[in-house]
């Protein structure tokens, strides 16, 4: 894997966070004040601190739906990313865009689903089964 990323992103409460990101996204938790909190999410250091979150607006199209934008999230192998979508159904998530697949049979094929935490941060997180193929393009 390239060297992680680091993200640092507001949060409206903690708690909540906490439980989303640590017991439905099963991210680890890491260091912490009370005033932010950190994940390791799916490998890369994500920083969750108290104030505002960014705005976002459905600017985007994915699959023909508005998606917010800006979103964050993480590229997972396919049978990793079709757990995840499993566990984010049986919790009842809210989704902006359900799992489904875009570019079925084409180079950079690949599973999307869009969803927010409690905080309205939109997230995507897509699902490959060839990561050599994530930057593949059709031309």
């Amino acid at each position: 894997m390239p060297t992680p990323f680091h993200l640092a992103i507001n949060v409206t409460d903690l708690a909540a966070a906490r439980r989303f990101y640590g017991a439905v996204l099963g991210c680890r938790e890491g260091r912490s004040t009370d005033t932010w909190v950190d994940f390791d999410f799916f490998g890369h250091q994500l920083s969750l601190h108290l104030g505002e979150p960014f705005a976002s607006a459905p600017t985007g199209k994915v699959a023909g739906k508005n998606v917010p934008m800006p979103h964050f999230g993480v590229v997972l192998g396919h049978a990793d990313w079709r757990k995840l979508a499993d566990r984010l159904q049986d919790a009842g998530i809210d989704w902006i865009l359900a799992p489904s697949v875009r570019f079925e049979g084409e180079p950079g094929e690949q599973w999307t689903m869009f969803f927010r935490d409690p905080s309205g941060n939109p997230i995507e997180i897509k699902g490959v089964r060839d990561m050599a193929g994530v930057f593949a393009s059709a031309t």
